[in-house]
């Protein structure tokens, strides 16, 4: 797929923290490149299991719940492979085992482009702290990006006794969610990004998501000249 006149992405890999994140994020791309031919595939980073006020719920159960809603999300939106990492969810630092994990599946699926969680966000709109785990997975995949996926003497054991080969994506995607350097018109594939949304049932049962996020989407849209779109900031990272 031509995203423009300087960047091709035939594989693209989406790494977040849980699951739900890339429905809120990026969705919409995802299912648009898939339509296009790309490989998308995702990485979650964490087991989600801490999310649930449920006085009945275990974290061994929400776990299951959550893996399953996530392969069911992806499904939808055409991505073509779930791999989860399985770190505890809300115990996330950008540690050298964390680092080692991401950097594993960059050298591993070796995708054009990267769409991840812009760790540089802390309060959203004035309204919204940005959890930790988010945080920890943009810094990870920053730091995988350079040096960790990208240099053969980093973890050089994945090379040596794991046959991974260093790899630098073309492009880093930073998701936004207010407005960014670079739009993806997702108008196509909105409702492809609700229905995956409300896949995950756990997460959103009490929440009126569809308003939101098409209002979310619209609001970017307008920005972007179209009637539904996702924002990013784009890091090119070939010279």
């Amino acid at each position: 797929m031509k995203f423009d006149d300087h960047l091709d992405i035939e594989r693209a890999l989406v790494i977040a923290a849980h699951p739900d994140d890339a429905e809120f994020g990026s969705a919409g791309t995802a299912a648009t490149w898939a339509g296009r031919g790309v490989e998308v595939v995702y990485c979650m980073v964490t087991n989600g299991a801490s999310g649930s006020n449920d006085v009945g719920m275990t974290r061994a159960r929400l776990r299951e719940i959550r893996e399953a809603e996530q392969r069911e999300a992806a499904s939808i939106l055409g991505v073509s492979e779930v791999a989860f990492l399985g770190f505890e969810d809300g115990c996330l630092e950008p540690s050298l085992q964390v680092r080692k994990a991401i950097a594993r599946e960059i050298r591993r699926r070796r995708p054009d482009a990267v769409i991840t969680q812009d760790p540089r966000v802390r309060i959203l709109a004035s309204a919204y702290v940005n959890h930790p785990d988010h945080i920890a997975v943009g810094e990870a995949v920053l730091r995988s990006v350079n040096p960790d996926a990208s240099t053969r003497l980093m973890f050089p054991e994945l090379w040596t006794e794991e046959g991974l080969e260093p790899h630098k994506p073309k492009a880093l995607f930073l998701v936004q969610f207010v407005e960014g350097n670079t739009y993806v018109d997702i108008s196509e594939a909105m409702d492809l990004k609700v229905k995956a949304l409300l896949a995950h049932r756990s997460q959103v049962s009490d929440f009126p998501v569809e308003d939101f996020i098409r209002g979310r989407n619209q609001a970017i849209g307008r920005q972007a000249g179209c009637e539904y779109a996702e924002a990013f900031d784009l890091v090119r990272l070939e010279f």
